[in-house]
């Protein structure tokens, strides 16, 4: 028959401390986890025997296409001249975010051109027509300057500038 003292024996700081130690260990171990049935922590695996056939796969669902942000980009036009500004060269830089952000960096074929107040506003619209786009910032930049070599053959043809 146990004993009061059994019963009610004083925990000692090395048991209590090492069954703090023991539980901390199982909540980092299980941190990335998510609790059955919640979706938020899901986490997609990877597996080096699927990279080739990862690279082959399709955008994920609601991920924004770079071809069609280029082609929303293409329905602009300088309307001085007869050809889009993404043949003309005049788009730098597009940057996808998962979130279905979507960043332009363009430049004007000279800092005093007429359009400059219109064409990025142009610019913004039609990419955020694009399906999966939340949204769409287009900066302007000076740097690397506009010359005629960043021109598609396509425009050159189009300008007669060969």
């Amino acid at each position: 028959m146990p004993t009061s003292e059994d019963v009610h024996a004083p925990v000692l700081p090395e048991v209590e401390k090492e069954a703090k130690t023991a539980e901390a260990s199982a909540d980092v171990l299980h941190a990335d986890h998510a609790p059955a049935g919640d979706e938020a922590g899901k986490v997609e695996s990877w597996t080096p025997d699927e990279g080739a056939e990862q690279s082959a796969k399709p955008p994920a669902a609601g991920a924004v296409s770079e071809d069609a942000v280029i082609e929303a980009i293409a329905t602009v036009h300088d309307p001085e001249i007869p050809v889009n500004i993404y043949e003309l060269g005049l788009i730098y830089a597009i940057d996808l975010y998962d979130d279905g952000r979507v960043r332009i960096e363009m430049t004007l074929t000279a800092p005093n051109c007429p359009s400059a107040q219109e064409l990025p506003v142009q610019v913004k619209e039609a990419v955020e027509k694009v399906p999966g786009v939340k949204s769409a910032e287009v900066e302007v930049v000076w740097d690397p300057p506009w010359d005629m070599s960043r021109m598609s053959d396509e425009a050159r043809l189009a300008l007669n500038m060969f």
